[in-house]
């Protein structure tokens, strides 16, 4: 299928945000076919530089970050303080279907961006917002990254440390990128209420908001007055068989085994462990959760003693249930994210692999990784598209309000 072809070709969004969440939406919409248009201000999108600003960031000769967050992607710069790139954003607004936006209310209403002064320039224009703690009740107007809103609000992080241990410190944008799906699907139903109605609307969707939806098995118990301490140590786990083990070569492997009925022979089968089938101190499911401490201290040994490579195969061919934690640097030679589509070649000569996002479909493959734009590489090209005469062009570059 050509580009043309794909299911969002003719769509042209301005992505109006910063940093990473709501880029990444716009990135997506860009992957299925959209004309994405990046709008910036003087000094560029924050995402351009934080490889280096970031100290939690792997460093690298290619700007990854930004070549992953806005490839296929316009950019035009304009100094929105002035009333000149104002009146130009409100050009391309009139020509444009989606609007992606992520500055806190007050620095909205400021700039006049709010969706109720958009609305006024296009009608049929889906207003996508992205918050970081939503946009009504008293935090509404605090800024917010996916490590303070999205895990730290939302109990993710306490929900998930060793008791007396800290919380721990997420990855970089882990979610932000949850967080963008959200937004995806929120536009995709506004262009579905569009094309029934013929209405423009507003939709959006938080940061906090989509930390309590990962964080749903907890928060939701919390909301009926259900807790659980804080997670034991490997050596003494709630469950011997949903918890974590080392194999000779340093890998570790995570046991889920939700079906112990099932599971518990054929687990004893593979590790070799035949004689624990009838052990009665394993016999049933509670005899096993009573002494998981001294269950979890036979497997780990056990583990111990073959690689990661050998237990892969036994556990395998014993339908057991369990996974490889794999380490970052194992991503590049893994078979099946490629396999998978996960992993995709680009057209980006100093990044010839990337992450696809997240969607298949059966009709349509998405469009192949191109470079991120220079800072305002596109700007006069954009705004004559949407009808800025050469004059008008030549006057905003003179007086510094398009650069």
């Amino acid at each position: 299928m050509t580009e043309t072809g794909l299911p969002l070709a003719g769509l042209r969004v301005l992505d109006i945000s910063s940093f990473i969440a709501a880029p990444a939406a716009a990135v997506v919409l860009g992957d299925w076919g959209a004309d994405v248009i990046k709008v910036e201000g003087p000094e560029g999108d924050p995402n351009r530089r934080i490889m280096h600003d970031s100290s939690n960031y792997p460093k690298s000769e290619v700007n990854y970050p930004w070549q992953m967050d806005s490839r296929n992607k316009r950019s035009i710069v304009l100094d929105l303080k002035q009333a000149d790139a104002r009146a130009a954003l409100d050009r391309l607004i009139a020509v444009s279907d989606i609007l992606i936006c992520n500055f806190p209310p007050p620095v909205r209403d400021k700039l006049r961006l709010a969706y109720e002064d958009v609305k006024k320039v296009n009608p049929k224009l889906i207003y996508a917002s992205l918050t970081g703690y939503g946009e009504s009740g008293p935090d509404r107007d605090r800024p917010g990254f996916d490590a303070t809103a999205y895990f730290a609000r939302s109990g993710l992080l306490d929900a998930q440390r060793y008791e007396g241990g800290p919380p721990g410190v997420p990855g970089p944008a882990q979610g932000d990128r949850a967080t963008a799906m959200s937004l995806v699907s929120a536009i995709l139903m506004a262009l579905m209420h569009r094309m029934k109605t013929g209405e423009g609307s507003w939709v959006g969707t938080s940061l906090l908001g989509n930390g309590l939806w990962s964080c749903g098995v907890i928060a939701q118990a919390a909301l009926v007055g259900a807790f659980l301490p804080h997670r034991p140590p490997p050596d003494r786990p709630r469950s011997a068989l949903g918890n974590i083990y080392r194999t000779a070569d340093d890998r570790w492997l995570q046991l889920t085994i939700v079906r112990a009925d099932k599971l518990w022979a054929p687990l004893c089968r593979a590790m070799g462990l035949e004689a624990l089938i009838e052990d009665p101190r394993f016999a049933t499911e509670p005899e096993r959760r009573a002494r998981a401490g001294e269950l979890a201290g036979i497997l780990s040994d056990t583990f111990a003693t073959r690689p990661y490579e050998h237990w892969r195969e036994a556990l395998a061919a014993h339908s057991v249930t369990f996974g490889v934690i794999s380490r970052p640097q194992d991503v590049p030679d893994d078979e099946q994210a490629v396999a998978c589509g996960a992993v995709v070649e680009t057209a980006i000569p100093d990044m010839p692999r990337t992450l696809a996002d997240p969607i298949r479909l059966g009709f349509a493959t998405p469009r192949v990784a191109h470079p991120a734009p220079a800072l305002g590489e596109h700007g006069e090209e954009v705004l004559r598209e949407a009808g800025v005469s050469a004059e008008e062009v030549a006057s905003l570059k003179a007086s510094g309000a398009l650069r």
